[in-house]
């Protein structure tokens, strides 16, 4: 189907950056998953090229474009021809903002401007072992002692954890208030900060994930971002963009799927006659391309929703909901017509099938999304009781 939101300027900033992906990302692939994480100057090539944080102002480093559809395409051609590993999309989309919108000028100049070079490679810490999505049993802590804060303190599942220079911290400040939490900028260096392991995944090999352990780092009375106390607010407003992040990147696996499974079932030949002949797989085929279409338009108005200022956590969780859910039936579906080869991790299909799974449990499970939804129903049980 048709794609009606993207103009020809925007068709001339996919073809540069299709031929970024293609030429310093997709070619390493293999060494980017045998390491566990990408180079770090692809982060710089990137911010050479004008492709992290394209909303960011001109005073700042920035292109100032306030049009999200061309952070959509950065995100799309990275699925399609670069590589899961590079969350260029994280720093651009879910870390940096928390820093445009909180920050006050002297911490937008000081961060800002690395962010926008990829020199500064940014961070979220929330997730703890035991608490997961349950932001209100979150145990780090940071203590107000006059002129610094003291943070102690763990963080788990840290994507970017081990090349991050600036994470965003959420710790708890208010013992006696379930949702007394802030956020805190801690920086590469400071001392007490540590990195723990690199963690193993299911997928997702290229990526960069870690353990954060704070042990008294003093962060200056300058790191906080936005009012104490007021970090989980801040935390569901900034989630619906993510959550959309994170749709657009899943139903971007599901078209690129589809692709890469629909010339296979053309040239893969079997009594006598390709794949893709055999009703069964017709059958399938089809019904992947009319669910893709529907759940694209779906997303790609929500992306006009969030230029226009109007995208809800409803809409957000809807959107993330959908897309996550259907890419992990399309590229089952795909790796069962694959058969064998889809197996094999040459073929990657075989790689995106693993990538895939952690994208109905990041950004909030699908259980939370139904959550979210329902409850804007009005079925909540403090309200019906």
């Amino acid at each position: 189907m048709q794609r009606l939101i993207f103009d020809a300027d925007h068709e001339q900033f996919r073809d540069v950056v299709r031929r970024f992906m293609q030429n310093e990302v997709a070619p390493h692939w293999e060494r980017y998953r045998k390491e566990g994480m990408v180079d770090r100057d692809l982060y710089t090539k990137a911010g050479e090229q004008g492709f992290l944080c394209t909303w960011a102002g001109e005073q700042y480093g920035g292109a100032g474009i306030d049009d999200f559809r061309f952070e959509q395409i950065l995100m799309e051609e990275n699925v399609k021809f670069g590589d899961s590993g590079f969350y260029g999309y994280l720093h651009s989309n879910i870390v940096a903002p928390y820093i445009a919108k909180l920050g006050n000028e002297e911490q937008k100049r000081r961060l800002l401007p690395g962010a926008v070079s990829g020199e500064t490679i940014l961070a979220i810490a929330m997730t703890e072992p035991s608490t997961g999505s349950d932001l209100a049993g979150m145990r780090t802590r940071a203590e107000d002692k006059g002129d610094h804060w003291l943070l102690n303190g763990a963080k788990t599942y840290i994507s970017n954890g081990i090349m991050g220079d600036v994470i965003v911290v959420a710790a708890r400040t208010d013992p006696d208030k379930p949702h007394g939490i802030s956020l805190f900028v801690v920086e590469r260096g400071m001392e007490g900060f540590e990195r723990g392991r690199r963690l193993e995944k299911m997928g997702l090999k290229s990526q960069d994930t870690a353990e954060l352990f704070f042990n008294d780092v003093k962060v200056p009375k300058d790191n906080i971002l936005g009012e104490p106390g007021m970090g989980f607010r801040y935390l569901a407003r900034f989630l619906a963009q993510e959550r959309l992040v994170v749709a657009i990147n899943s139903i971007a696996a599901a078209q690129h799927a589809f692709d890469l499974t629909l010339d296979y079932v053309v040239d893969r030949r079997a009594f006598g006659k390709p794949i893709g002949t055999f009703q069964s797989t017709r059958f399938k085929m089809a019904r992947m391309r009319a669910e893709i279409d529907t759940v694209q338009t779906h997303i790609d108005q929500c992306v006009l929703l969030l230029n226009a200022g109007e995208l809800t956590a409803e809409d957000a969780s809807g959107a993330k909901l959908l897309a996550s859910e259907l890419e992990g039936r399309v590229i089952d579906d795909c790796v069962q017509l694959h058969g064998g080869a889809g197996y094999m991790d040459e073929y990657k299909i075989s790689r995106m099938y693993t990538d895939a799974r952690i994208t109905r449990i990041f950004a909030g499970t699908s259980e939370i999304m139904l959550e979210i939804i329902g409850r804007s129903l009005g079925l909540d049980e403090r309200k019906l009781a």
